[in-house]
């Protein structure tokens, strides 16, 4: 992928090639400015290479128009942010339920509820995020991504904003979801700990894969 800065091109990934495997745990760590949120925002359609293709569940996206794109996206894919990203005018719920909302589906009060139940938040249904700590936003954030059940899901720095132990608390319930509800995760993080939980760690330098960590009982599935 280029970037066009200065009347000059600027490469941000190139040489980018790589599978990722039905309900596998993918890691992408390297330095900042090396490329892994770019990466994590082309799987998610939010940019678009200049060169090569992106397949998910045989879809080509990066053939899909903008409009499409964003179906596509609300059916198939859950995106965890650093920042958290709630909408400051809906309550916790509102913010759960919002993705459902968007595909038209009327009826996901009570799915939103049995998730909030299930990242401790039961107690905070309506509360705005302006009253939650960093915490519950991330959780809250945790229950929206898994709402419409994507079978992909990414994190980006889902731990950045926290402090160890409530970083360590929402990754263990991220583990726990991706678990129950069966999705591809595929988080970037600075955390070589957190990385070292994945099946798979694939290291950006530059804009480059440098090095892709396979442990030896790494299970093989169907391309996601």
């Amino acid at each position: 992928m280029e970037l066009q800065a200065a009347n000059q091109s600027v490469k941000i990934l190139q040489n980018i090639s790589f599978e990722v495997f039905t309900n596998e745990v993918v890691a992408i760590v390297g330095p900042s400015g090396s490329g892994k949120s770019t990466l994590l925002g082309l799987l998610a359609g939010l940019d678009r290479p200049t060169q090569g293709s992106i397949r998910i569940n045989q879809t080509d996206i990066t053939t899909l128009t903008e409009t499409e794109m964003a179906h596509f996206r609300r059916k198939h894919i859950g995106y965890v942010f650093q920042a958290f990203h709630l909408l400051p005018t809906l309550t916790a719920l509102e913010n759960v339920v919002l993705p459902l909302e968007l595909q038209g589906i009327s009826t996901g009060t009570l799915r939103a509820k049995a998730l909030l139940q299930s990242v401790g938040l039961e107690h905070r249904l309506h509360h705005y995020p302006v009253q939650l700590s960093g915490g519950e936003q991330q959780r809250v954030a945790l229950a929206r991504a898994f709402i419409v059940r994507p079978p992909l899901l990414l994190a980006d720095e889902p731990t950045g904003n926290l402090d160890s132990s409530t970083g360590a608390m929402v990754i263990d319930l991220l583990w726990e979801l991706h678990q129950q509800h069966g999705s591809t995760l595929i988080l970037v993080t600075h955390d070589m700990s957190l990385a070292a939980r994945a099946q798979r760690i694939l290291a950006l330098r530059d804009g480059v894969m440098v090095n892709e960590t396979r442990p030896p009982l790494l299970s093989s599935g169907s391309e996601a």
